[in-house]
């Protein structure tokens, strides 16, 4: 114990004397750079915090100063800096200098920039007219009251990453099957299973152009009578249409008898056959699948044929007339003449609350018998 006191004696002396040996400048500034430490830490000790900008500004300043005063090397600052290390308090003063000597980038002349609507406009007119060159965009641009150089006009699809017109006017399958899309139409199988482990077979008609589903017929051992049968019931209740079919999408099933081909084709539309063990080739109808399983089937144990029937026309009326479709922007395949845009916002629950659809009140609304009304605002 003594000998640390003696110790401790004999360091406070020697640094009376390296103290009294400095000038009062270098005084004055170690005094302010360990009041500024003390503030730091007694900060610190309320709130762990890392020293913010202005007081890393503050360290390194007087750093500094105190550094060419002193003349010391950055070992020695040791002594007065103990919150940070010194080469720390260093690369911030080098930091200040070089953001003091960073050169203010002068303002770019020429024109002004476009605005943000007419680029839209222009990239919008060269992604719906694939034929369209830089001079036919220039044209209509100045039709509508905008004057665009072909510079610009080729700047802003570059920029976009939109290729020239001679590229860009490729005809895509999905821009050309987009004209027929109307006179399309196409059908499929699928099955579900029962509570009791029984195979049903579901027959449905989709046509492309509207995304309109009709459900065919539903049974447990499917044959080429009674597909015909289905067939000729479905084209009399679609009846006459404006544009007529042409074209009907099918696979390669062994169902699909002749007499079912021979109704279609006495009423002018041509059948098409997908390839063997293509799917995607009839992509519409495997779609309508997925989505009838993933929003219903996947929730329900179907009973028998005569409910899985009862559940399946509940549901196509509801995909038909009140669900929205993403393939289509949105809308509905069979919407109503004028949606109302005011009045109390209600929901109905849809097979027992397994899908809630959403409308505003109005008496012209489509709602079938069992729905449940429930009224929000």
């Amino acid at each position: 114990m003594g000998w640390f006191v003696l110790c401790y004696l004999f360091s406070t002396l020697i640094s009376l004397v390296s103290i009294g040996r400095l000038s009062q400048q270098e005084k004055d500034l170690e005094i302010l750079l360990l009041r500024h430490q003390l503030a730091i830490l007694k900060r610190k000790l309320d709130k762990p915090v890392k020293p913010n900008r202005a007081e890393k500004l503050t360290l390194a300043v007087l750093t500094a100063r105190l550094r060419l005063v002193t003349r010391r090397p950055a070992s020695a600052l040791r002594d007065v800096i103990r919150i940070v290390q010194p080469e720390t308090v260093l690369k911030w003063h080098r930091e200040l200098v070089r953001r003091k000597w960073l050169q203010k980038q002068k303002p770019k002349g020429g024109r002004p920039r476009m605005s943000q609507e007419l680029e839209d406009l222009i990239v919008q007119m060269a992604q719906e007219n694939a034929r369209w060159g830089y001079g036919k965009i220039e044209g209509e641009l100045l039709k509508l009251g905008f004057t665009v150089s072909e510079s610009t006009v080729r700047d802003v699809l570059k920029r976009r990453h939109i290729v020239p017109a001679p590229r860009r006017g490729s005809s895509s399958w999905r821009h050309l099957m987009s004209h027929y899309k109307e006179h399309l139409i196409t059908c499929d199988f699928f099955t579900v299973e029962t509570l009791t482990l029984k195979t049903l077979y579901v027959l449905f008609f989709i046509e492309l152009g509207s995304r309109k589903a009709h459900l065919a017929g539903v049974i447990a051992n499917p044959n080429g009578i009674w597909v015909a049968q289905q067939a000729r019931q479905v084209m009399w209740e679609l009846g006459e249409r404006n544009p007529p079919w042409r074209f009907l999408i099918r696979d390669r099933d062994k169902k699909y008898v002749e007499a079912f081909d021979t109704v279609f084709r006495s009423e002018g539309i041509k059948i098409i056959r997908t390839p063997v063990r293509a799917p995607n080739a009839n992509a519409y109808a495997e779609r309508w699948v997925r989505t009838v399983r993933e929003e219903c089937l996947d929730h329900l144990l179907i009973l028998n044929q005569a409910h899985l029937r009862r559940v399946l026309k509940r549901y196509v009326e509801y995909y038909n007339e009140a669900r929205p479709h993403q393939g289509i922007g949105q809308r509905i395949p069979v919407a109503s003449e004028q949606s109302p845009c005011s009045g109390a916002v209600e929901h109905r629950k849809v097979l027992g609350g397994i899908i809630n659809d959403y409308y505003r009140a109005s008496g012209d609304y489509y709602r079938s018998s069992g729905d449940t009304a429930v009224h929000l605002y």
